[in-house]
């Protein structure tokens, strides 16, 4: 096995499920690749102590610049702000360095596809950050429809509903400040990642995204609170989907339901060791959803444990992303999501708010 040197940009709330994901990566999977937490960067001298310590890297800097740069630190995570995204990925890639970026992309399209443009002309190893993509029960429902299993998608539903801000008296704070932390900057590109790696490229849509609390203690609230949105995808299907942060009652909405010839998917992530497949086959009497447990028959499941239905849980996803990140670093061959894919995404996005604005149908190869 041979040691990498990791440097994490940020070690709050990502950075720390990126931390443990590389401190942990090595035994789950027994990667080639051994990743050694060289350094961690943060915004103040007491937070980068803090947690270097606490996380167990070698160093800690309050410069990203110092990380980026530094010999030992051989390959980065960003899970800073996206606003900083652009510059580090691009100082990164001047250097050959594998990056790991956390969603969203970039703060803006042009800065996602700079940051793309800057990833393949260096021809280094890069990657998004959609790691609910990647539990055993989604990568389970992509096998399917490759498979066939229910034959040619007809419809598409998806949503990421959560209730973090659904009472109006929430106070103001970063998340409702700027569109690059509203809902359809924020949520909607994870959904809209699922809706491409299970169904495919969408070519058109028509969206409505709205702000419902407009004021809040604190502050004007100056980004969107939900969004819905009817499309078409290149295939042919057809889809909906709905992205909220003021969903009552939702934790973790990141759900969808798919249509096929042949059968049926349903999943939802507050339920995530679990999906349901109908099969349109054999007595009419006795059809209907049947609900899987996931296991070690399931992508990536059996690493973390060898018992059907005992589950995995949201770190492990994150240590599903840091084994891929790994693997293409070892073996010098990109794995999605890319920044491409990521891209990919933020055209969607932005298609979705052209069409608010303008309340009309929009071609996603136009963004």
């Amino acid at each position: 096995m041979t040691q990498i040197g990791i440097g994490i940009i940020g070690g709050g709330y990502m950075g720390k499920a990126h931390a443990v994901a590389m401190s942990a990566v090595g035994a789950v999977f027994e990667t080639a690749l051994r990743p050694r937490l060289e350094m961690v960067c943060a915004t103040s001298d007491s937070s980068a102590e803090k947690y270097r310590s606490a996380f167990g890297f070698a160093r800690a800097t309050t410069d990203w610049r110092v990380l980026v740069n530094d010999p030992l630190v051989e390959a980065i995570v960003i899970a800073s702000p996206q606003s900083t995204h652009r510059d580090i990925a691009e100082a990164a890639f001047a250097l050959g360095k594998p990056v790991l970026c956390e969603k969203p992309m970039g703060a803006t399209l042009a800065d996602s596809l700079a940051m793309t443009q800057a990833a393949e002309n260096a021809n280094a190893i890069n990657m998004v950050g959609f790691n609910y993509i990647r539990t055993p029960a989604s990568q389970y429902a992509r096998d399917l429809i490759r498979d066939g299993v229910i034959g040619d998608i007809t419809w598409f539903r998806g949503e990421h509903t959560e209730d973090f801000l659904a009472d109006p008296d929430a106070p103001a704070t970063w998340r409702t400040t700027g569109m690059a932390n509203g809902t359809m900057g924020d949520l909607a590109p994870h959904m809209l990642n699922a809706a491409l790696a299970l169904i495919g490229p969408i070519s058109s849509l028509i969206a409505e995204v709205e702000t419902v609390h407009t004021d809040r203690p604190g502050g004007t609230v100056t980004n969107d609170d939900h969004g819905q949105m009817m499309c078409r995808f290149e295939n042919g299907a057809m889809g909906a989907m709905y992205f909220s942060r003021i969903a009552t009652g939702r934790k973790m909405g990141y759900a969808y339901e798919i249509t096929g010839t042949k059968g049926a998917i349903r999943f939802d992530q507050e339920d995530q060791n679990a999906i349901w497949l109908y099969k349109m086959h054999g007595d009419e009497a006795q059809r209907g959803f049947t609900k899987i447990l996931t296991g070690p028959a399931h992508p990536d499941y059996l690493p973390f444990c060898q018992g059907p239905g005992h589950g995995t849980g949201y770190q492990d996803q994150i240590i599903i992303e840091a084994k891929d990140f790994l693997e293409a670093i070892g073996s010098g061959q990109n794995k999605w999501p890319t920044f491409r894919d990521g891209l990919a995404v933020n055209q969607i996005v932005a298609a979705a708010l052209a069409s608010s604005d303008t309340k009309s149908w929009q071609n996603v190869s136009d963004y």
